[in-house]
This record gives structure tokens, sequence and C-alpha cells, in this order.
């Protein structure tokens, strides 16, 4: 079988209209609905994006738990703001000097955009997307790749990640689980939506319990 991937210039454009398609969906959602984010509104969800790329000193609080405080507090402080302005600023996209204007911020940009609109999405009453080809799907495929090994990083068992069109991945070696779904309902998965990712889990019994614990995600 051949191997794709996704253009630098396809992602770009994948990474516009996601981000059209999420503010569209806040904007007509307003500020007080739920998301998949557990004690987040769409109000929060909004802020969260735009402090991602406005405010570079939150970025280390993502992922060291000592600077979390302060990024919360700069996150909560963007909630206060406007709703509409917040989304309007989530719609303009990243200002010229955000890292996340850099060319290779669209890879990450598209992973971040297409999981909080599912977020919004998800956290009510839902249908499939009809809206992702087959290129937008390579690129989520693609970020799996990347990224595998650092959201399954915590399974205590062997994770391996299979896709309809029989591709095969290893999140983590040893014998374990197989996660059976289309790309960006194992990327879903692997971000911690397990519950409302259409994703299905086999193996041996004890090894599905056992990651029926894991905590997932970044």
């Amino acid at each position: 079988m051949g191997c794709m991937t996704a253009s630098r210039s396809g992602v770009a454009t994948y990474v516009r209209a996601e981000r059209t398609h999420l503010a569209d969906l806040l904007s007509d959602l307003g500020p007080d609905q739920p998301t998949l984010c557990e004690g987040w509104t769409t109000r929060d969800l909004a802020a969260h994006l735009v402090v991602r790329e406005r405010r570079p000193d939150t970025l280390p609080g993502v992922a060291v738990p000592v600077l979390a405080g302060w990024t919360e507090r700069v996150r909560r402080a963007q909630a206060a703001q406007d709703y509409r302005a917040t989304v309007g600023a989530l719609r303009d996209g990243p200002p010229p000097w955000s890292p996340f204007a850099l060319p290779g911020g669209s890879k990450a940009n598209l992973t971040e955009l297409f999981v909080h609109t599912e977020d919004v999405r998800r956290g009510r009453d839902w249908a499939p997307r009809d809206d992702l080809d087959e290129g937008y799907r390579e690129a989520l495929w693609q970020a799996l790749v990347r990224g595998a090994r650092l959201l399954w990083r915590r399974s205590g068992v062997g994770v391996e990640l299979l896709v309809p069109d029989g591709r095969r991945l290893v999140a983590r070696s040893g014998d374990g689980v197989v996660l059976t779904g289309a790309p960006e309902e194992l990327l879903l998965h692997g971000f911690g939506r397990g519950a409302s990712a259409r994703v299905d889990v086999g193996g041996p019994a004890a090894a599905v319990r056992q990651y029926a614990e894991v905590r997932l995600g970044i």
C-alpha cells in the first residue's frame, strides 16, 4: 500500500476551514453551552484557544504543573472579556509573532482546532461529520503518527492503532489492546475523549480492563 502524506499547503487549508467552522459554531451556540472539557463552557474553551495563540508566556503551564496556575489565571481573565470579541480573535488566528503563526504551526493548530471543535459538537447531540475528505483524514492520521507515543505514554499495556484501510501504528510496544477506528476517532480517543469517540477496544480481557484505567492525553 502506498503512503500518502498531507502537504503543508493542504494542512494550512484544513486549518483555515476548521478555524472558521469552530468560530461559527461558538458564535451560534453562545458562551454558556457545555463541552467535553470537564468544567468548561464554550466561553472557557474559546478563551483557552485565544490565550494559547496570543500569550506564549502561558504555554509552559500546559505541560508543567507548577506553572499551570499562571496559565489558568490568564485564561480566566480572557474568559471574562466580551465573548464575541474572544470568538473574533479566534477567527482571526494567531498574530504574526505567535509561535503558531510559524510555518510549522499549522500541524499543531489542526490537531488543536479539530479536537476542540469536537469538544463543542459532542457536548450535545451530534452526528458524524461529512466534511472530512480523504486529505483531511490523512492529515489527522499523520498527527497520530507524530504524537501517538506521547498520547499513549501512560498506558500500562501495549497499544496498536488500526484504521479501516488496514494501516496500523504501534503507539506503545508490548502485548495489550488494539484500538480500531477512523483516524479522527482514534485521535480524539488519544486525547482523552474516549467516552465520546467511536473506537473499538479489543484484546485479552485482562489487558482491556487494565487499559480502561489509563488516563490519556497530553
